[in-house]
């Protein structure tokens, strides 16, 4: 835990990563596999962010590798293999898409987190992170893609390239200001707050769910 943080913060995003669990679990067509899954991930990740596991910067490979590499691995294999690109199209695209405005209360964490000195202006959307705008957006494209569909296909498939654009340009930047061997950015104040809990579910749960959404979101559009 990080001392003399508000409780505020850690509540709020607490909630977020609960609220994203939820829609992803909502989305899917196996409810109660993935929620198992989800929350096994969600309690390995609090006891080794409790435990300071992720606090040792200076270990080659990084250890926060723990927190980012399974969720990708577990992607790949799923799209890799047919029973799991079966389980990917069962997903619910609208909810997917609504899930996405999680990213906004992320955003506020973040700023929040920058003013206490956790994390590097550059990952708020006053530096060079944008992603709050894939939140804002997010309900008018699920509301006018698939609720009340008025958006083609392929607008809603641009949509989320770009929004998985503005991930990805987050993600990067997070990585390289991290306290690590390999830090390139942000050495006055570095991104130390997701090394502590309950912030390792950012890299480890949030970010992940959010990527999985729009490879899904990708992959079901463009087969259409």
């Amino acid at each position: 835990m990080i001392e003399n943080l508000p409780s505020y913060i850690p509540v709020v995003f607490g909630l977020t990563t609960l609220v994203t669990v939820l829609l992803i679990c909502r989305a899917s067509r196996n409810y109660r596999l993935t929620l198992a899954v989800l929350l096994g991930w969600l309690g390995l990740q609090a006891v080794l962010g409790l435990q300071g596991f992720y606090t040792v910067t200076d270990s080659v490979p990084p250890r926060f590798l723990g927190m980012v590499l399974p969720p990708v691995l577990l992607m790949i294999g799923l799209f890799a293999n047919p029973k799991g690109r079966h389980y990917i199209d069962g997903f619910d695209l609208q909810v997917l898409t609504y899930l996405h405005t999680v990213r906004i209360p992320v955003e506020l964490v973040l700023f929040w987190l920058f003013v206490y000195k956790q994390v590097p202006q550059l990952m708020t959307f006053e530096g060079r992170n944008f992603d709050i705008l894939a939140g804002l957006t997010a309900p008018f494209i699920a509301y006018f893609g698939f609720t009340k569909p008025r958006l083609a296909t392929g607008v809603v498939l641009t949509w989320n390239f770009l929004c998985l654009g503005l991930l990805l340009n987050i993600v990067v930047n997070a990585i390289l200001s991290a306290p690590s061997p390999f830090q390139q950015f942000a050495f006055e104040q570095p991104n130390v707050a997701v090394l502590h809990f309950p912030f390792v579910w950012l890299p480890s749960c949030v970010v992940p769910a959010v990527l999985f959404a729009h490879l899904i979101a990708i992959r079901q559009l463009a087969s259409r």
